[in-house]
């Protein structure tokens, strides 16, 4: 069995958007190509469009640094890109978005538009790749009763996870506000995961947005800390893209905070059924022997977006030819618990 990657990435094209509903077309986003040699450029200097949603532009980023190909990364290639997956050993892709990491408009009829048309292309683009690509609904989460109802329909259609900012709507990921999508996961076996993004819907055509990993941090110590786990005894959680190297921090300070006495043992963070992916600079061993991190630790390549994290699955492997890493530890952090995570 293969390597699972607990987060891959597409980008966005024009064809996205022609899933917009008819009745929907006025809030259809638009993609521009700014005039002048070269068009925009930013971050790496690459060639990025800008993204309009309702008003609101931002950089659709041009990921071609990345160690792949266009076709694939916006899977105008399926089967290229499962060919790419081959030889990278990765058996199943879990996939988030890439310009939709951020924040739209605080909107209902824009978010409902916009995610809406994002999970219809994306459920249809992964229909016949035999469950090699999977997918997490983005929920528009400013029309609850919309984003529940829509989640039976997205895990038949290969949905596997739900992406939650960390901090939406200036709302902590504890806040009751989110309970009823909360209810409906536990009730269809969908994990709830926080990847790396902004808690605002600012522009963003900058260099960087600040504060962007610790979103996921955000998260874990909102859950853990008010208890929210316990509320959903069956619910998975998982924390996105923003390494594993802050997990003894957000532990201690959930400690500190703690209005009751709870066990913060080398279970803790199993026992909230909590899962973290890992990236290739993050130190491994520690958070193995002291953590319990072969119960929860991931890893995920970052598809699309980083060149340096391809291979990260076989970086850990690697180390356990060193010895750093037991082996059967090993298979739980390339595979076994994103498995788990995703219920795959």
């Amino acid at each position: 069995m293969g390597f699972i990657d607990a987060d891959a990435h597409v980008d966005e094209t024009e064809e996205t958007w022609t899933y917009v509903l008819p009745s929907e077309e006025r809030y259809r986003p638009v993609l521009l190509d700014p005039p002048g040699v070269g068009g925009f450029k930013a971050g790496q200097g690459n060639h990025h469009k800008l993204l309009v949603t309702a008003g609101n532009t931002r950089l659709q980023r041009y990921h071609g640094h990345s160690g792949t190909t266009d076709e694939s990364r916006e899977l105008r290639d399926v089967p290229a890109r499962l060919r790419h997956m081959d030889e990278l050993g990765v058996e199943v892709q879990v996939i988030y978005p890439s310009a939709l990491l951020y924040p739209t408009q605080p909107r209902p009829e824009v978010e409902t538009t916009v995610y809406g048309a994002y999970n219809r292309w994306l459920a249809d683009k992964t229909s016949g790749t035999g469950g090699r690509l999977r997918w997490a609904y983005i929920p528009p989460v400013l029309s609850m009763d919309k984003a529940v109802a829509e989640l039976e329909w997205a895990k038949e259609n290969g949905a596997c996870a739900v992406f939650k900012k960390g901090v939406e709507y200036d709302r902590a990921a504890s806040h009751p506000y989110f309970y009823p999508l909360y209810a409906e996961a536990e009730r269809l076996d969908l994990p709830i995961c926080f990847h790396t993004s902004p808690h605002t819907y600012v522009s963003d055509i900058g260099e960087t947005v600040p504060f962007l990993h610790l979103t996921p941090i955000s998260a874990f110590m909102s859950l853990a800390g008010d208890g929210v786990p316990q509320i959903f005894p069956r619910l998975r959680w998982g924390f996105i893209e923003a390494g594993v190297s802050w997990v003894p921090y957000a532990l201690k300070e959930i400690r500190r905070t703690a209005k009751q006495e709870r066990d913060f043992d080398s279970t803790f963070v199993k026992a909230n059924r909590f899962y973290v992916a890992a990236d290739t600079e993050d130190e491994l061993p520690p958070l193995v022997d002291r953590y319990g991190g072969a119960d929860w630790l991931m890893m995920a390549t970052d598809y699309g977006h980083l060149l340096r994290e391809l291979p990260a699955h076989q970086v850990v492997v690697d180390r356990a030819q060193r010895d750093e890493i037991p082996p059967d530890v090993v298979d739980r952090i390339v595979s076994g618990n994103a498995r788990e995570l995703y219920a795959l």
